[in-house]
């Protein structure tokens, strides 16, 4: 049976009817279909029918469906119209003749098969407010937008769609009668007498095929009553989900853009109009947020997962949790900003070709790209933003206090893989730091503290700490670039280590990034390799990053799996880079649910509601925001008091520029002072592995104000003087 066949919410095939199975012959077998009795049953006829103008997609727009309500109440079924029929054929029934209410004009002739179905017991009915035809049939996984001739026909049609809802039973038609289901074993019989058995034996085994298939029969009638029970209880779960205005909601799966335009035998189908009004007009009237069933009704086992997104992802801090000197816990108030300052100057474009022609022959160590091509954050700040989703290191830190070492290992794979989810659609470069340029975050509604710092100048290294809620995090970034003549090839050098405060330790690197159509096209990257998560007790991981090909229908994709210390693989992981990733349990683990199938794992924020051709995240918006007590307490390295980045966010561009040039001339003296022996200020070399740590200290000269040995990296530099330490 093909996929299309299958109902999306009940898995039923659509040749099911209502008190019977149509037959219908498997795919690829032009064989006439078997006989039941020695003739088909016809389908049930229909208690209300008619036309309705159906929307299917942009391309093919409204089309004309023949809708039935069939006996029962419980199931709306639509046809594709195969003709129209003659004026004596669309006659209506004789008094007495069994025949459907019809509404709407007749003359109508529909398709043998229904090529939907929709449980109307678990739906829900919507009328537009700005066309008075048009209503709309909403189920949890998919909207019906329909539209009736007339405002009559709209009225008669959600009258009897709410009746035919009301008087359907959840159980009604579909239960069977245990005593009408019988079997023989007459095939039994005859091969244990050739085997020659003796008569009690095979009395006996009758006896035992009957006890079985008796127990049987009951255990799949509770199963039924129970499932069905499950359906006719769907409604009231809806409106209470759709009356909690919480996070725990989760949006249905639609592309990046809006609802995605799907065919009419997609599982979900648009519930599009002609345009993005009739989107935010469904959205208005309804509120609804269906759930997908894999996430909300999956076993208490994945319920600590999907709070996360409630507790932790939140843009708008009315409230922010901090740490007192004393350890406690206090509320003070905040509110970070949900967008960039209004630009002063209009924007104009450059061409890179055109600057690439323009600097044929030059040295183009010493050519200042505009700031055109940067984004309003630098590279320190783009490390931390790879912490935008650290309550997954939260909840890591938690489940491995409750023992359950593979959900830990679970949320650091997640946490790996959505440290991409910001880089789509992400077409500017960030400002690459002066050597000893610093970046502090600190984020008490978040529970962490993060600093990095520009170690090395040739090659270009960045170090960076971070302490969370029970876990500190630490690495280098360090990239090796390829160019290609389209493309751009970055691979990341470095390891990342997590450790948590019992001394469970990951580490893994970064896999490799393509940059696409640098010349000419559309700018847009791709992650692609094997990600190695390495732990240093129970479970490991890999996460594989799918290569993305011209023609791939479903790119960004991630798919890996936890392995214990054996090499056994115990949980799969997929999901795509910049959507989601979910688990699934392959094996038995005490403490988690392994017949829970695919669970949600990590979702992508929501992008922000003031979106600008960066495209920064709602996160990325706040890392450079510079409030005027901040500005007291930063040192005078900090990367928000970088001068040309500043300008570029402000939109004076000129300005931006200017100062661009004027640090990119005063860089290059940077390299002369490292190979003089200059150090960082903040991290050290490791004696063991020659990677850069944490030295500490910063926090509390943060706390005291003074920043000895910081240099100043932004400002003047004389030209009738030599350059020092001091000012480099």
């Amino acid at each position: 049976m093909r996929a299309r066949d299958l109902h999306p919410l009940c898995c039923l095939p659509v040749d099911y009817c209502p008190g019977g199975w149509c037959a219908a012959p498997a795919a690829g077998d032009r064989s006439p279909p078997p006989a039941l009795n020695q003739q088909q049953p016809a389908p049930a006829p229909a208690v209300v029918a008619g036309v309705l103008h159906k929307w299917t997609n942009i391309g093919k727009g409204w089309r004309p469906r023949w809708f039935a309500i069939l006996p029962g109440g419980s199931v709306l079924a639509y046809y594709k119209i195969r003709r129209r029929r003659s004026r004596a054929a669309s006659s209506p029934p004789a008094p007495g003749d069994a025949g459907p209410r019809l509404i709407g004009p007749p003359g109508y002739a529909a398709e043998d098969r229904p090529i939907g179905l929709v449980h109307l017991k678990i739906s829900s009915f919507r009328e537009s407010r700005s066309d008075d035809k048009r209503f709309y049939v909403i189920t949890p996984t998919k909207t019906l937008q329909l539209r009736t001739n007339s405002a009559k026909d709209r009225v008669a049609w959600i009258e009897a769609l709410v009746s035919a809802r009301s008087e359907s039973s959840p159980i009604g038609g579909l239960l069977y009668d245990q005593n009408d289901v019988s079997f023989s074993t007459d095939r039994l019989r005859n091969r244990m007498h050739a085997e020659g058995l003796g008569e009690e034996v095979i009395r006996d085994c009758e006896q035992i095929v009957h006890s079985e298939f008796s127990q049987y029969s009951i255990q799949m009638k509770q199963r039924c009553e129970e499932y069905l029970s499950f359906l006719g209880s769907l409604p009231q779960q809806l409106e209470v989900l759709n009356a909690e205005d919480t996070t725990h909601s989760i949006k249905p799966e639609c592309s990046c853009s809006g609802l995605g335009k799907f065919s009419e035998s997609s599982n979900t189908e648009s519930s599009d109009d002609a345009g993005a009004q009739e989107l935010d007009e469904l959205s208005d009237e309804d509120e609804y947020n269906f759930c997908d069933t894999r996430q909300s009704f999956s076993d208490s086992a994945a319920s600590p997962v999907l709070r996360m997104k409630c507790s932790n992802s939140s843009n708008n801090h009315k409230s922010v949790e901090s740490r007192s000197s004393n350890g406690n816990n206090v509320l003070v108030p905040s509110k970070r900003r949900t967008k960039l300052p209004e630009p002063v100057e209009k924007e104009k474009g450059v061409s890179l070709w055109s600057m690439i022609k323009d600097n044929v022959g030059k040295d183009l160590t010493r050519v200042c790209l505009p700031v055109y091509f940067n984004e309003p954050i630098s590279s320190l700040q783009k490390c931390f933003e790879d912490l935008e989703y650290s309550h997954l290191l939260d909840r890591a830190h938690d489940f491995g206090l409750k023992g359950n070492s593979l959900m830990r290992t679970l949320c650091v794979a997640a946490f790996a893989a959505s440290g991409y989810a910001s880089s789509d659609g992400r077409p500017c470069k960030p400002f690459n730091p002066l050597l000893g340029e610093t970046y502090e975050a600190d984020y008490p509604e978040k529970g962490l503290r993060f600093f990095s710092e520009k170690v090395s100048h040739h090659p270009m290294v960045m170090a960076c700490h971070c302490e969370g809620r029970g876990w500190k995090f630490w690495g280098e970034s360090n990239v090796k670039s390829k160019f290609w003549g389209q493309t751009i090839q970055l691979d990341p050098v470095g390891v990342l280590t997590l450790q948590f405060d019992d001394g469970e330790t990951f580490k893994w690197s970064k896999v490799t990034t393509t940059i696409n159509n640098i010349i000419i096209g559309r700018l847009y990257c791709h992650h692609h390799g094997t990600m190695t998560i390495t732990g240093n007790k129970q479970y490991s991981c890999k996460l594989t990053f799918k290569q993305q090909s011209f023609l791939e229908r479903n790119p960004r994709q991630v798919q890996g799996f936890v392995e214990d210390m054996s090499g056994t693989r115990v949980a799969a992981l997929t999901g795509k880079w910049d959507e989601s990733m979910y688990y699934t349990v392959t094996q038995d683990i005490p403490g988690v649910n392994s017949s829970a199938g695919a669970t949600l794992l990590w979702e992508k924020n929501e992008p922000p509601s003031n979106p600008t051709r960066y495209n920064l995240s709602s996160f990325a918006i706040t890392l450079n925001e510079l409030t005027p007590n901040l500005k007291e307490k930063l040192p005078p390295t900090d990367s928000r008091l970088r001068p040309d980045q500043r300008h570029l966010e402000n939109g004076e561009y000129d300005k931006a520029n200017s100062e661009k040039l004027r640090l990119e001339t005063r860089q290059r003296m940077a390299r002369k002072m490292q190979d003089n022996g200059w150090k960082p200020r903040w991290f050290d070399r490791d004696a063991e592995d020659g990677t850069f740590r944490y030295t500490g200290g910063y926090w509390d000269a943060r706390e005291e104000g003074t920043w000895d040995g910081c240099r100043d990296i932004f400002g003047e530099l004389s030209s009738n003087r030599t350059c020092t330490s001091v000012d480099i």
